[in-house]
């Protein structure tokens, strides 16, 4: 079979656009793949409430947090652990985030220490964006949907649990 210019330019195109599709599928798919995921409870007075949380646990892991999301699920999160426990002054950043997030910074006895909304950084320049400093040492920080924190009650005190890590606090058995 003899194809024209025009069936062949066609030809080509075709194929090339149905392999560039699959593989940037595989690439959204390989990101994902490469972020544990692992159940998370906050102790409350009106809990527990659980989320399944990505966690960051490199530094370009945390550099990147959930920047250029546009949707979060209501039971899901972020969890940023350190190696060593943070200065009050660190802080964190909205550059490139698209949804206001809640931040929960916990200590290394797993009771959260500090509690910011922040929202989206519409700025091109990093340095621009306001930071949100926890105010006090943390070992982790927790992000999740703005909102999510008062709406269930959860406070400064309250404790956080990572299962699958023998992490954290083990709430009050009151």
């Amino acid at each position: 079979m003899i194809l024209s210019r025009r069936q062949l330019l066609k030809t080509s195109l075709g194929v090339s656009l149905a392999a560039s599709v699959p593989m940037s599928l595989l690439n959204v798919w390989a990101a994902e793949a490469q972020a544990t995921t692992l159940p998370l409870a906050i102790h409350s007075q009106d809990g527990p409430h659980r989320l399944d949380v990505e966690v960051a646990e490199t530094a370009s892991q945390r550099q990147r947090g959930l920047m250029e999301r546009e949707h979060l699920p209501e039971a899901r999160g972020m969890l940023f652990r350190f190696e060593s426990e943070q200065p009050a002054g660190n802080a964190f950043w909205m550059y490139r985030t698209l949804i206001p997030l809640d931040i929960a910074y916990i200590d290394g006895e797993g009771r959260i220490v500090a509690i910011n909304t922040m929202q989206p950084c519409t700025s091109d320049t990093p340095r621009e964006c306001p930071s949100y400093p926890a105010g006090a040492s943390y070992h982790a920080a927790l992000e999740v949907n703005a909102g999510y924190f008062a709406e269930r009650g959860i406070q400064v005190g309250d404790c956080v649990s990572v299962p699958a890590l023998a992490g954290f606090c083990r709430p009050d058995a009151s």
